[in-house]
């Protein structure tokens, strides 16, 4: 081999060394992390599947996995389905707590507006 045929081998090289750095080997690496998780999960553990359904462990098979998404409601799912385990400091989006609290912001803010403006912002208008 000559150095100009090694040249032009040189760039391909470093790509396939470069994609395997910053792709191939992270996306490998979390695959593990995941299959690990789903393997570790115990009934009572609080989980979120990867369509974003919260749900209770009740029991663990060998490839399934039964949760409890609401008091009496079970359903059965393929534990490559678990997305992550979901841990009590972790609240969903969409917290009634949160919304109630949001919603009465609101209406304190508005009510304030009110008071400061008077009724100059009424539709009626005197001529």
């Amino acid at each position: 081999m000559d150095m100009g045929q090694l040249g032009s081998i040189l760039p391909l090289i470093l790509l396939v060394v470069v994609f395997y750095f910053l792709l191939i080997r992270p996306q490998r690496k979390r695959q593990q992390e995941a299959v690990k998780m789903q393997n570790s999960l115990t009934p009572g553990t609080r989980v979120m599947t990867t369509t974003g359904l919260f749900g209770t462990v009740v029991t663990v098979d060998n490839e399934d996995v039964v949760l409890e998404v609401a008091p009496g409601v079970e359903t059965r799912w393929v534990k490559a389905a678990i997305g992550r385990v979901v841990t009590p400091g972790d609240a969903p989006a969409g917290d009634e707590a949160t919304e109630v609290a949001t919603s009465e912001e609101d209406r304190n803010e508005s009510e304030a507006a009110v008071d400061r403006n008077g009724d100059q912002g009424s539709s009626t208008k005197k001529s």
